[in-house]
């Protein structure tokens, strides 16, 4: 694992929202607005910035958990902006907590984390799932 980040560190990424990330379920739409889960998806990939500069040719992150407290609702078309910032990083355990606004308008912030492991282990661990 590459130590190229310190806590305080950031990484932004920007998201439109689409009608796929809309609140639907199989019993058909709930809202017409950006989805607690796809929020939690954006979430994730802010935070695995840091894991694509961090992890070696051998290596991979994989996530361990991540939160999301929704505060105010995106529309469909509206840009979203997501910045993560390093926590923690022990061992090969990196925590980020990320904001997503729009404007200056809060639309939610949590935690998320990713462990770095050997392509090698990751598929192991698979392997002993089937």
């Amino acid at each position: 694992m590459i130590p190229a980040f310190k806590p305080g560190d950031k990484k932004h990424i920007r998201h439109t929202v689409r009608e796929s990330d809309a609140a639907t379920f199989v019993t058909g739409n709930v809202h017409p607005v950006y989805a607690t889960f796809a929020v939690a998806r954006e979430a994730e990939w802010v935070c695995r910035q840091f894991v694509l500069e961090m992890r070696e040719a051998d290596e991979e992150g994989i996530g361990t958990f991540v939160t999301v407290e929704h505060r105010s609702p995106a529309l469909i078309g509206q840009e979203v902006n997501f910045v993560a910032t390093v926590e923690s990083i022990t061992g090969n355990h990196l925590i980020c907590s990320y904001e997503a606004r729009i404007g200056e308008r809060l639309v939610a912030a949590g935690r998320q984390g990713q462990k770095i492991l050997k392509k090698e282990r990751i598929a192991q661990l698979f392997d002993s799932l089937r």
